[in-house]
């Protein structure tokens, strides 16, 4: 981990980004705003400057070839698009059993805009009891860092509130790739 950390503080100087925040211990991470594919490369100096792996969900077409080594090496975990539950069911077991678990998701799903965030990160943490962080990379500002904390509530509407206050100051890379905090669940009152 040493030269992990060394690495990550060289790179992230010579790329005059900075750190910030504190690292949970178990959490769900939602990384955002996801616009470029730098928020992999950064998101990766954060979790090494700051000492820890983040389980980092990555769609399995990116799995192929020397990238496939390069993913697991660094804490990525295929997903299956089609069939999740079977990746989500594994990790939670690895959950169960570890004191310090660290699920990285991306909610806006791409890197383009769209029109809701995926609920996944959502509901993982109500199935788990693990909170949620915020995680972030802020372009103008050149931060990557851990955001607050919180254990949702039951009222998405609410709790995405507090998701959208965070974020509304946090731009990407590509700003216009980003998609606003919101779930289908918001307009459909909830989850079933």
């Amino acid at each position: 981990m040493p030269v992990r950390r060394t690495l990550a503080r060289t790179l992230l100087k010579v790329a005059r980004w900075r750190t910030s925040g504190e690292v949970p211990e178990s959490a769900i991470l939602v990384g955002a705003p996801h616009t470029s594919n730098w928020d992999w490369v950064l998101t990766m100096l954060l979790a090494w400057d700051s000492g820890v792996t983040i389980r980092l969900l990555v769609k399995d077409s990116l799995f192929r070839g020397p990238l496939a080594w390069i993913l697991r090496a660094t804490g990525a975990v295929s997903l299956d698009r089609r069939n999740p539950g079977g990746t989500i069911r594994d990790l939670l077991a690895d959950a169960s059993s570890s004191e310090s678990f660290l699920l990285g998701i991306a909610a806006e799903g791409t890197r383009s805009r769209g029109e809701y965030w995926k609920s996944g990160f959502y509901r993982i943490s109500q199935q788990t009891g693990l909170p949620i962080t915020l995680a972030f990379l802020d372009a103008p500002s050149r931060t990557v860092g851990w955001g607050p904390t919180f254990h949702p509530s039951g009222d998405v509407v609410a709790d995405m509130d507090r998701v959208r206050e965070f974020y509304s100051g946090v731009t990407g890379i590509r700003p216009e790739g980003a998609t606003e905090p919101r779930l289908k669940e918001e307009s459909a009152g909830g989850f079933a």
